[in-house]
């Protein structure tokens, strides 16, 4: 009795603490709004309505011109995707590599980490130039160039994470499987890459937040003037902020909408490998 007991309160105490998770985010981004509306933050941070319009401003904006604003937001959206989808494959080869072929995959794992150190600002420039003879068309010179620029990125993120879950392997699993006389097809399929699993999420955690702040950044220096971050760099330097905020609003609703559906993939997965 008193260990059902236990687990009921255990269970309630669980499912309040999943509650105030997402009601603490919530009630804080409210309360952030109304200081917004009301005028408090702007009075808190010295500027003006002009510099930091209200919200229902930005969204009177956003109203008359959402199909650009959507447009824009694709672009974005894209590129990040994409740059992060071809990022982690190659990352997580590169870990692949480093733990079946340990003097070889050092050297790969080294060269894709060492693009993590690598100034955003340096590198976008740096692709917009690799990729002038991809193609004749401007806004495709400029897709391949973001995208590499993000793939770079994610794959750092990837491959560091995906190395650790392919190579910090439990004791006696390992032990097990030489017991076995397993094949190392049979070890990684059956033990490195369920391990690595967990270790993939932790990547992904950092790299899709990190894929769509690289996409936006990227926009600033590519060659077509298309994309989130574009927008709000060209709108800053017309003094259009309001215009601006709609597009920071717009980054930000990227930003939380990928990492809730990464959580949403990750809660199913973590079922099925109990993670």
């Amino acid at each position: 009795m008193t260990a059902v007991r236990s687990r009921k309160s255990k269970s309630a105490k669980n499912a309040a603490n999943a509650a105030l998770t997402i009601i603490l985010p919530v009630a804080l981004g409210v309360l952030i709004v109304a200081l917004w509306q009301g005028g408090v933050l702007q009075k808190l941070f010295g500027t003006d309505d002009y510099v930091l319009p209200e919200p229902t401003r930005i969204f009177s904006i956003f109203q008359d011109n959402s199909s650009a604003v959507w447009a824009n937001i694709k672009i974005t959206t894209s590129v990040a995707m994409l740059g992060l989808l071809f990022g982690s494959l190659l990352g997580y080869a590169a870990a692949v590599l480093g733990a079946l072929k340990p003097g070889i995959g050092a050297g790969a794992l080294a060269v894709v980490g060492a693009f993590a150190s690598v100034p955003l600002v340096a590198l976008a420039p740096v692709m917009n130039n690799l990729t002038r003879d991809v193609s004749r068309v401007a806004e495709t010179r400029s897709f391949v160039a973001k995208i590499l620029v993000v793939m770079l990125i994610a794959a750092a993120d990837m491959g560091l994470n995906a190395y650790r879950g392919l190579t910090e392997l439990p004791p006696y699993a390992v032990d097990l499987m030489k017991t076995y006389a397993a094949s190392s097809k049979t070890v990684f399929l059956k033990l490195r890459l369920p391990n690595s699993v967990p270790y993939i999420f932790t990547a992904l955690k950092v790299s899709v937040p990190a894929s769509i702040m690289t996409a936006i950044v990227s926009e600033y220096f590519a060659e077509f003037n298309g994309g989130v971050g574009r927008q709000i760099r060209e709108n800053i330097l017309l003094a259009q902020y309001s215009t601006a905020w709609v597009y920071i609003m717009a980054a930000c609703g990227i930003g939380v909408g990928t990492y809730v559906i990464l959580m949403i993939v990750r809660s199913i997965i973590a079922r099925k490998f109990h993670m």
